[in-house]
């Protein structure tokens, strides 16, 4: 079996980054973070997780993320599985995040995007069924 651990995003700033990921997962926390040096820039970085999974953002972005909506190369969107959805749109919407668009209707599950600070999107996927024949199904 293989499993994520970690995605590791290349943001402008970290603290404008973390508002948005700490609304969606309040249970993660900062693991921890430094400085080091990529190709010659330097650059921050923290683990933003729990025991077993985390993202690292590195702030040395500069310019902006792909177009979303053109057909660059490139990451198009990542997703998360959440028991209650309603709590994740909640606060994001609290900490100023609205939802970019509605997933596809569907009896199994429901899922909604948002788009990070840095242009990356980010969907979050609630599973109606327990049965894989239902939740993976594409009507």
């Amino acid at each position: 079996m293989i499993t994520l651990e970690h995605i590791n995003l290349v943001v402008t700033d970290i603290e404008k980054t973390l508002t948005f990921y700490k609304a969606a997962f309040p249970h993660w926390a900062v693991r921890g973070g430094g400085v080091s040096e990529w190709h010659g820039k330097p650059r921050n970085w923290v683990h933003f997780g729990d025991d077993y999974q985390y993202i690292t953002f590195n702030d040395d972005g500069v310019g902006d993320n792909r177009d979303l909506t053109g057909h660059q190369v490139g990451l198009a969107h990542f997703a998360f599985v959440t028991s209650n959805i309603k709590s994740v749109i909640e606060r994001l919407a609290i900490a100023g995040f609205a939802i970019d668009k509605e997933g596809a209707d569907n009896k199994y599950r429901e899922n909604v995007y948002f788009i990070d600070p840095n242009g990356y999107e980010v969907e979050f996927v609630q599973y109606l069924s327990d049965l894989p024949c239902e939740r993976n199904s594409y009507d």
